[in-house]
């Protein structure tokens, strides 16, 4: 009897609604390739060995520019991939592509807590007359119910209107300027975790789209993701990372900070090898 993975990796090769340059779309093999590449191990700073053999790699979603059919596409393989209590890591892509990944994994897992790292809100209602932009999706999610709680740390960019948004869906939004570096110690439950690789400044992470100076340290984020991992209550059910735009790396810096994510976020996702079935 073959023994069935417990956590996958998707690609989400779509940034059809990026509203400045597009270019992330090709972050899933752009990330792949280091991961595998022999430049580092498969072990985790928390001493977790995230070797391939332990999950399984679902390829990239194949995706045209309409946005409705995304939308449907990428809802489902999310929901798919989440069922029977199995994880997903996703590598994005755009940030429109956490909105149809929660609702996919909303399906499965009721009173989602989203922890989003980022330098914007990503809370507009529309943007430039796009319902559909990636400065929107945490706008549609609240506006769906599909998560319980909003937790958004790294941000710098806020304006006006995203403030009224934040206060409208009760988002807890911690401006870098004021951080403590620390996470609330109440996260608790189905935990999404989504990182948009530009809350790291443009230092750690010149291929992104855009660039916002003062941003978080990559040391900064993994210790966050370390508490997280050290915090009882939360369950992370599934995360992704978006946003890397490899028309815009330099030897591979940002690729390398992906797959050092993926490798950490891989981490909090995995079994201790004593629980693997």
């Amino acid at each position: 009897m073959s023994i069935q993975p417990q956590v996958f990796l998707l690609g989400i090769p779509y940034d059809a609604h990026s509203s400045f340059l597009r270019g992330a779309a090709k972050a899933p093999d752009h990330v792949r390739r280091v991961l595998h590449g022999g430049s580092a191990n498969y072990w985790t700073e928390l001493g977790t060995d995230v070797d391939p053999s332990r999950w399984a790699d679902l390829g990239d979603l194949d995706l045209a520019d309409d946005v409705e059919a995304a939308l449907d596409v990428i809802a489902a393989a999310a929901a798919q991939a989440t069922a029977d209590g199995a994880r997903l890591l996703s590598i994005g892509g755009d940030h429109f592509v956490t909105w149809p990944l929660v609702r996919g994994v909303a399906s499965n897992h009721a009173g989602l807590t989203i922890v989003h790292f980022d330098a914007h809100p990503d809370l507009y209602d529309e943007l430039d007359g796009d319902r559909y932009s990636h400065a929107c999706p945490f706008a549609r999610i609240m506006e769906e119910g599909l998560a319980h709680r909003l937790v958004q740390i790294g941000i710098r960019t806020m304006t006006a209107h995203q403030q009224e948004q934040a206060e409208r869906f009760g988002v807890e939004v911690h401006e870098l300027r004021t951080w403590d570096g620390r996470l609330p110690g109440d996260v608790a439950g189905p935990v999404y975790v989504t990182i948009d690789v530009d809350a790291l400044d443009p230092a750690f992470a010149p291929g992104i789209s855009h660039h916002e100076p003062g941003g978080m340290t990559t040391r900064q984020l993994l210790d966050c993701l370390h508490q997280l991992a050290s915090t009882a209550a939360a369950r992370v059910v599934a995360v992704d990372v978006v946003e890397i735009n490899p028309d815009r790396d330099l030897n591979d810096m940002t690729a390398m900070v992906g797959a050092k994510l993926v490798r950490e976020l891989l981490g909090l996702l995995l079994p201790p090898p004593s629980q693997d079935l």
